[in-house]
């Protein structure tokens, strides 16, 4: 019997604590979490807001990421069977088994979309003779090719004269990061020249590498 009544009493302790909680969780005190203010609100669970830091002006954002020294490369391949291209620095390797390369467009781009969709690209590394190059294919509009020589990659794509490393790739998969696409591409082929250095891209301006 005397076992019997204990168990009512902590079956009993226990509803009374599940009340009191549920009571807590509707009408408690407003809950800050990282300095941010967070209330509870009846019928619903309490989820972790967005946390947000100090306001980051893009003018700041642009000189600090501008102390990162970024080679160059130009994106080509064939739109109707004429060829396209765009420069990008925001380039990078991702995996060696998959052979598997990176980089990013910006959602204004006007000639990612003619490339997108090639079943082949190729990724040409700038040498630091090439600032003109990349001038050309970064300008908007306009024939982006006249005046650059070129010969096809083994799948057609444009490889420019001068460039000292090419990788000719497929796009793998895009992923949207806020105001650009990340691209992934798998390297197919991949071939690299001997003697010049790469083109620098650092504070806004085009330099070259020096070895120390």
């Amino acid at each position: 019997m005397a076992g019997k009544l204990t168990h009512a009493v902590l079956v009993y302790a226990v509803l009374i604590y599940a009340v009191l909680v549920h009571a807590v969780l509707i009408h408690a005190v407003p809950v800050y979490l990282e300095g941010v203010r967070m209330a509870a609100r009846p019928g619903r669970s309490l989820a972790v807001p967005e946390v947000r830091g100090p306001e980051v002006r893009e003018d700041d954002f642009r000189a600090v990421l501008g102390r990162f020294a970024t080679g160059v490369v130009a994106v080509t391949g064939l739109h109707r069977a004429e060829p396209a291209g765009l420069t990008i620095s925001s380039f990078t390797s991702v995996s060696l088994a998959p052979p598997l390369v990176s980089f990013c467009v910006a959602h204004t781009s006007a000639t990612w979309p003619l490339l997108r969709d090639a079943e082949r690209l190729c990724v040409n590394i700038l040498a630091e003779s090439q600032a003109a190059v990349c001038g050309a294919l970064a300008a908007s509009g306009g024939d982006k090719f006249r005046g650059l020589d070129w010969s096809p990659s083994p799948a057609g794509q444009p490889v420019l004269d001068g460039a000292i490393a090419w990788l000719e790739c497929s796009v793998e998969a895009e992923h949207r990061a806020g105001d650009h696409d990340i691209v992934v591409a798998r390297v197919h082929r991949l071939h690299a020249e001997g003697g010049a250095g790469p083109l620098v891209f650092y504070r806004g301006g085009f330099g070259r590498f020096v070895a120390g």
